[in-house]
This record gives structure tokens, C-alpha cells and sequence, in this order.
């Protein structure tokens, strides 16, 4: 059937139905950005951290997150190393790879654990500040009122958690941007208390922290009543280490968050993790020293569930100044302590759907809700059980975080130890490794990352011994996961769903017009590149390889429609469409470059091409060599082309690529 006639149509009304993949719509952020989105969950730990690590193990507890927080540049580049074999990285992908799939699952069921805990964890402690703050500030206001610190953070935790499991079924995710701008604000806030409370520090003489412990009542657990614990200097570091490790909190998120990192990948992954590592070292460490070094110790046990505004009420100045001091610091820590929860929901959905894309978890759970098109299951799933922890925990923090550092240490373990394993059982050239590797002969030892590996291993086997609740939630929770991932794999494969592993939960947005697709495209420069199937993929990975800066690349693909119109009615994709779709994701997050995935039904891909390439402004067509040749596909997209574009003097440049390396361009 030859196209209809061209005219005022041309412009794009001629296409009567148009799919956009919203959720494939891939815009990169910058390393900064990036960085941002991991501080709202690493940093926010600087505000429970010292005073969980203090109710644990004394006075010396800053000495401990100081050892602990530089450590973390040691977990940083294990995870770099991780991200960059893997561009949907974390702990399943590197242990399933290294391990098997059964590891990978035990690991993934510790990670969840700690997912659900962080969520209400960080909630939970901005209540404690909020209440802090007012029952400061009733006193000023001449209201008589004082609220119950821990009943008021369950309820705030509730409504925090409430707020985002909302958001997020309607599909607002994290903002990058938000996330910066509340890191720039907590950079603010904490260069202020950090000047004024050294200030008050200089000025009053105080003393440095002990070295010597002094454990609390539940700080050995089954360790309790063996004296040569205490009186054993590695196994009291060990401990102490132990309750401190909680500071690393929300490394995981580096390696979530790397998929959406731009070009040059691997470059900004490095710089995101310096940056990182410097912010959270400087909060955590100095304002635990400083939170020891300034507030009276009679005073200090008040505020070990809100230390930070502790530390505000207890520098040098006028009350009222110190009351205004501590608000800031409170609002901005609920803040990111409130980001956390956000990052939790998006972190714990985001890993199940990637077990759910490999076959554990039942297709079920990726059910799209019907309106906003967001994996809903899923977050209900993640929700209920941050719900049912804040309820359990009544309001304390100390519990929560205990238990929440079983989660974290356990998948540290395990991507370290795969990690370890790969050196070994893949030794293909590794874009970055974990430095200090030693050669002999042909021989590589991977020194360095062997040493963080038993670090980790001798720190979480001593907190599974001195952490009674953590040690037997954390394993009942792990056993359960574990569990419903061994069911729901099984149930998968009884249903010979395995082949839909590896492919998106991809949203649709559907339009009458090309109208729809504008808006997401908003360089000066427009490459559209035309797909047949996913079998095919040599034209894009080229296309993305030459794509100049400023320029949107629009993934065009023309579903064949039969009979005697143009255009038709799509409710979802066909297995071939979602195969296609699935794979130009995974390269571009390779690439980190950003791609404009659409579809129309045609019976006429030659005319769809030239029309939506006029429609979107494309000065590039993109094109895989057909049957006919390249000659006769250039002469057909030509005359389309004049046709169409009658009125127009606009030209295009038509590329093809070979597979041989050649690089075609003919001007049209």
C-alpha cells in the first residue's frame, strides 16, 4: 500500500497512535547528582550513629566510627570495582556471577533486611529530634506541654512512611536534583555546627575522648559474663568496631544509583565515590567527636536519641540563639533522614524487580498499577514490612539500628567475597580494581581486597556473638526471604516463565500524535535510529559510540501492522518489542548515554521513518542495511522525504554502519 498523500500532516498527525516507553526514557546524571542521591542515605547516619555507638561501648565510641568511617573508602572501591564489571551491579549481580545462584539469593535476603530496617530506622530518629525540638521549644512559648519522645517518633514515622509509600505508587521517584540540593543544605548546616562547636571547644579547654571502653548492658550479648572479652585488646576493638559499622550505612546505593551515572561512566563513578567519602567522613567523625568533647555527660545521656541537636543546645551563645541553631539542624535533619525513607522504598523495589527480570520473583509482583504504571506489589510489599518494624520498634532507635547493621555487614561480606572470587575465576582486563595487588610470575594476588574481605568476615562474626536481636532477626528475616525466593523461583519455572528474565517492566504511554515524544526531547541535535529486532544491535552500540555532545537519540522501531490503514491500537508490547526495547537500555545505561525509545504500527516503516524523523527535527536518520541495499533505501527515504516535507528545505543525513567497521553517510 503506497503512503497517503502528503500535506499538512506531515508535521506528525498522520501517525494516529504513538508508544512511548516512559520507563526507558534514560537521562544520566552527573557524578555530583549522584553522589547527592547516596549522601541521603550515608549521611544520615551522622545523626543517629554516635549516639547508638555511645549507648553501646562508652565514651570512646568516636575513636571507633573514626577507624570505621575511614574504612569506607576501602567499601568504596570494592564497590567501584563491582559497578564497574556490572552496570546493574550490588550484591546479587557480583555474587550470582561469582557464587551461584543460591549465595546470590541468601545475599540479596540479608541486603533486603537491611532495606526494610532503614526506612524506619532513619524515620523513626527524625522523630526523636522533631520531639527534642519541641519540648525545647514549648518551655519558650510558654505551653505546657511535653511530648513522649517515643510515641511521638512512631507516629511521625508512620506519616513519613505513609507520605513516600504514596509517591512512590504514583511514580515520583528520587529527585537527583532534590537530593543535591538537601546534601548543599546539610553541607550548610553542618559547616555551621561544626565551626561553632569547635569554637566552643577551642574556648572551653575540653578533653579528647577516652580510649578505654565501657560496655553497656547489651553491648556483648552471648559474650556477656566472659571477662577475657574486655580484658582481650583485639576482641574489645572488635566489638567496639562492631557497634560502630552502622556509619557505613547506604553504600549499597553507589552501586543502584551507577546505571543512571552519564558518560564517562567509570570516571564519574570515581569522583562520585571521592566526593562521597569526604562529605560522610567529615560530618560523621567530627560531630561525633565534637558531640563527646561538648555536651556534659549528665546532659548527653538526654540526648543519645537526638545527639546532634544535643550539640546545638550545648555550644557557646545566648539560649535562644542555640534553640535557633538547634531547629536548623532539625529540619534538616528530618530532611535527609526523611530522604532516606524514600531512598529505602526505591532501593528495596528497584532490587526486587531485578530478581523479578531473572526469574525469582514471581511476574506477579511486577504488575503494573493500572493508573500511575508503577510496580505497586512490590512497594506494598516493602511498605507493610517498614510499618510492621516501626510499630515493633517503639520509638527505639538504639534497636533499630542495632538490628539494621546485620543486613548491611552481611551483603558487604558476600560482594566482597565474590568479588575476591571473580579475580580469580574470570580473569578478563578489569576497567578498575581494588589497589595493593601483588604479581608473581603470571600469577595476580588480590591482596587488597583479601584484607577488607577479613575485616568484614572477623567484624560480622563478632556481631553475630554480641548482638542477641540483630543476630536472630536478621537470620529469621534472611531464612524467610531466602525462602520465598527458593518458592517463587520454582513456581517460575513450573510455569516456564524463564524466558521473560533479563527483560523490562517497561511503561506505556500511549498518544495520538508524535506530540507525545516532544517534550522529551530537548538537545539542539536529533539522531534518530531506526531498529528491526533485538538480534540486530550493532547499529546502536555504533550510534551511541559517535553520538556527539547536546544530541537526543531517538530509538524508532515501526511495528508491522497488516490490512489497509496507517496506524493501530496497542495495549502492550509483543515479546519480540519487549526483547528490543530491553536490550537498548542495558546499553545505553552501559554507555550512559541518553536514548528517546518510541514505537508506531505501521504498514509502511519507510514512511513512519521519514515521517517522525520530520516530525521530531532529526538531522540524522540512522539505518541498518536491508535486503534491498542501501541504495534503494536511501532513494525510498528521499522521496518520502521531498514528499512530506514539501515546503521545507530541511536535509538529513542518512548513516549506515557495517559490521566490517565502514561508516556510510549520504545527505538527502
Amino acid at each position: 500500500m503506497s503512503p497517503p498523500p502528503p500535506g499538512p500532516a506531515a508535521k506528525g498527525s498522520r501517525v494516529t497512535e504513538v508508544v512511548v516507553l516512559t520507563t526507558a526514557m534514560l537521562t544520566f546524571i552527573s557524578c555530583w547528582r549522584a553522589g547527592a542521591v547516596v549522601l541521603n542515605d550515608l549521611a544520615s547516619t551522622a545523626f543517629y550513629v554516635s549516639g547508638i555507638a555511645e549507648q553501646a561501648i562508652g565514651k570512646s565510641a568516636p575513636w571507633f566510627i573514626l577507624a570505621v568511617m575511614a574504612f569506607s573508602a576501602c567499601m568504596l572501591a570494592v564497590y567501584v570495582e563491582g559497578s564497574s564489571m556490572f552496570v546493574r551491579g550490588g550484591v546479587y549481580t557480583v555474587v550470582k556471577n561469582a557464587m551461584g545462584s543460591t549465595l546470590a539469593k541468601a545475599s540479596v535476603s540479608a541486603l533486603m533486611f537491611d532495606y526494610i530496617l532503614t526506612g524506619p530506622v532513619s524515620s523513626v530518629s527524625a522523630g526523636q529530634y522533631v520531639a527534642g525540638l519541641l519540648n525545647q521549644s514549648f518551655p519558650v512559648l510558654r505551653i505546657g506541654w511535653h511530648i513522649n519522645p517515643d510515641h511521638f517518633s512512631v507516629l511521625f514515622a508512620l506519616a513519613v512512611t505513609a507520605y513516600f509509600w504514596r509517591m512512590n505508587i504514583e511514580g515520583i521517584e528520587e529527585s537527583s536534583e532534590k537530593s543535591m540540593r538537601i546534601v548543599q543544605l546539610t553541607g550548610v548546616m553542618g559547616a555551621v555546627l561544626l565551626a561553632w562547636a569547635g569554637y566552643t571547644a577551642f574556648t572551653r579547654g575540653v578533653r579528647w575522648p577516652p580510649f578505654s571502653l565501657s560496655f553497656g548492658r547489651e553491648a556483648l550479648g552471648w559474650l556477656d559474663g566472659f571477662d577475657w572479652v574486655k580484658s582481650c585488646t583485639v576482641a574489645a576493638i572488635l566489638v567496639g568496631l562492631g557497634h560502630s559499622f552502622l556509619g557505613m550505612s547506604g553504600l549499597e546505593t553507589l552501586a543502584q544509583v551507577y546505571r543512571e551515572m552519564e558518560a564517562p561512566k567509570l570516571k564519574n563513578l570515581k569522583r562520585a565515590a571521592v566526593f562521597v567519602f569526604l562529605f560522610a567522613f567529615v560530618l560523621t567523625t567530627v560531630t561525633s567527636f565534637l558531640s563527646v568533647m561538648i555536651i556534659p555527660d549528665q546532659v548527653r545521656v538526654h540526648y543519645l536519641d537526638n545527639l546532634l541537636g544535643g550539640l546545638a543546645m550545648s555550644v557557646a551563645g545566648p539560649y535562644r540563639v542555640r534553640l535557633v541553631l538547634q531547629a536548623f539542624v532539625v529540619v534538616v535533619g528530618a530532611m535527609i533522614l526523611s530522604g532516606a525513607v524514600n531512598t529505602s522504598i526505591i532501593g528495596a523495589n528497584g532490587v526486587l524487580n531485578r530478581l523479578a527480570e531473572d526469574g525469582i520473583m514471581a511476574d506477579w509482583f511486577r504488575w503494573l498499577h493500572p493508573v500511575y504504571g508503577t510496580t505497586h506489589r512490590v512497594i506494598h510489599l516493602v511498605v507493610g514490612l517498614q510499618v510492621v518494624t516501626i510499630l515493633l520498634c517503639r520509638g527505639d532507635v538504639y534497636l533499630l539500628g542495632e538490628a539494621y547493621a546485620f543486613g548491611m555487614l552481611w551483603s558487604f561480606v558476600f560482594l566482597t567475597a565474590s568479588l575476591v572470587v571473580l579475580r580469580f575465576k574470570d580473569r578478563t582486563p578489569r576497567e578498575w580494581m581494588v589497589p595493593l595487588n601483588v604479581r608473581w610470575r603470571q600469577l595476580e594476588f588480590p591482596l587488597g581486597i583479601s584484607l577488607i574481605f577479613l575485616v568484614l568476615l572477623t567484624v560480622a562474626i563478632t556481631n553475630l556473638l554480641t548482638k542477641k536481636v540483630a543476630t536472630v532477626s536478621g537470620v529469621v528475616f534472611t531464612i524467610v526471604f531466602y525462602l520465598i525466593f527458593r518458592f517463587s523461583e520454582s513456581f517460575n519455572r513450573r510455569r516456564e516463565t524463564s524466558n521473560q528474565a533479563q527483560r523490562e517492566k517497561l511503561n506505556l504511554r500511549l498518544s495520538p500524535d508524535l506530540s507525545a515524544v516532544l517534550p522529551a526531547i530537548k538537545q539542539p541535535n536529533r539522531t534518530l535510529i531506526a531498529l528491526r529486532d533485538a538480534n540486530d544491535l550493532y547499529t546502536l552500540q555504533r550510534a551511541i559510540q559517535d553520538m556527539s555532545p547536546k544530541t537526543d537519540l531517538i530509538v524508532f522501531h515501526s511495528k508491522r501492522m497488516s490490512g489497509l490503514r496507517f496506524g493501530g491500537t496497542i495495549s502492550s508490547l509483543g515479546p519480540d518489542q519487549e526483547g528490543l526495547f530491553s536490550s537498548v537500555i542495558r546499553i545505553a545505561e552501559k554507555a550512559g548515554k541518553t536514548v528517546v525509545p518510541m514505537m508506531v504500527v505501521s504498514n509502511d516503516s519507510s514512511y513512519a521513518i521519514a515521517q517522525t524523523a520530520l516530525a521530531v527535527g532529526a538531522t540524522e536518520v540512522v539505518l541498518g542495511v536491508s535486503r534491498q541495499g542501501t541504495e534503494a533505501q536511501v532513494e525510498r527515504l528521499a522521496m518520502l522525504w521531498g514528499a512530506l516535507g514539501t515546503g521545507s528545505t530541511a536535509s538529513v543525513k542518512v548513516t549506515f554502519y557495517r559490521l566490517s567497521g565502514y561508516k556510510m553517510q549520504i545527505e538527502i
